[in-house]
């Protein structure tokens, strides 16, 4: 079986891990091998928190410089910051609303562009798709599901080897209860903004 490698990055709080814990979830049901990795950082006071899953026949969890097939972006900044583990055949997923760090608010940094960030990604992968996952997430009903919005588009691409059913039913049992509809209904709202790029 190939292997597949994927980066996931965020803030702490947008969710990165439940979303680790569905692909884990919807790999076990697809009876696909995978592995997974988590680095937390200081995510409980907004630093980043980086997820490494590898679908296939691998030995490791670590994604080295270059390796990564897939990066899935939950901040502009923190997708940008993970661009070396890109090759020119990586495809990158990107949320757009930015969530600057203190260091803008309280002036001692600037927050770059979006369009020179993504000019910066498009010149080293092979593509970014990239739109606001919190606006739709808003649509979908709890700004909270940026991370099921993301999914969607990342199943959209069809790099990882798991079905949309697969995953739906992931999000079903990784989800608390009260909030399955409102994340069935992102990741359907990501699959579609990501068809609406491809």
């Amino acid at each position: 079986m190939n292997t597949t490698r994927l980066i996931i990055v965020a803030v702490g709080g947008q969710g990165n891990l439940l979303s680790s814990r569905v692909l884990g979830e919807a790999a076990l049901l697809s009876d696909i091998p995978i592995r997974m990795s988590e680095i937390h950082g200081m995510a409980q006071r907004g630093g980043v928190v980086e997820s490494a899953l590898v679908f296939g026949d691998a030995e490791s969890t670590i994604i080295s410089d270059g390796e990564a097939d897939v990066l899935m972006g939950f901040e502009p900044l923190e997708t940008l910051r993970a661009l070396n583990k890109c090759n020119r055949d990586t495809v990158v997923i990107s949320n757009l609303a930015p969530l600057p760090p203190f260091t803008v608010a309280i002036g001692k940094g600037v927050y770059p562009t979006l369009e020179n960030m993504q000019a910066l990604i498009r010149a080293k992968t092979k593509k970014l798709i990239a739109f606001d996952a919190v606006d739709l997430a808003k649509k979908a009903g709890n700004v909270m599901s940026v991370n099921m919005v993301l999914l969607g588009a990342l199943i959209q691409t069809e790099i990882l080897p798991l079905t949309s059913e697969n995953v739906k039913e992931a999000i079903r049992t990784k989800t608390v209860k009260p909030f399955v509809e409102t994340n069935l209904k992102a990741f359907e709202l990501g699959f579609s903004a990501a068809k609406a790029l491809a």
